[in-house]
């Protein structure tokens, strides 16, 4: 029967760990920046929709629809998967490429 030493395993669980936390701590920015992404996109596809899409209102703007109103409060609000969902479908129904997603300022 082989003893095997105590101290290798609190070592190889301790670096585990550290490895782990590491990971973490990288990908906790690229989340930040991700969200940021999709919150300027959101923003973006926004604008675009009230710019080109809707019926003529009264006093030369674009009136637009209650799906659209919607999408860009869930922008506005941070539900941005949502919102980007229905202001890319609308863009995308009305003719229009949509915009690459770029990095925020």
């Amino acid at each position: 029967m082989s003893v095997r030493p105590l101290n290798i395993l609190p070592v190889r669980r301790c670096r585990y760990t550290n490895i782990l936390l590491g990971a973490i701590a990288l990908l906790l920015p690229v989340q930040a920046w991700a969200q940021a992404n999709d919150a300027a996109y959101c923003v973006e596809l926004g604008e675009l929709v009230r710019r080109y899409v809707g019926s003529p209102g009264s006093n030369g703007d674009t009136r637009l629809n209650f799906a659209t109103i919607e999408a860009i409060e869930n922008c506005s609000k941070g539900n941005t998967a949502a919102g980007i969902k229905v202001l890319e479908q609308i863009l995308r129904n009305n003719g229009f490429t949509l915009p690459k997603r770029t990095a925020p300022a």
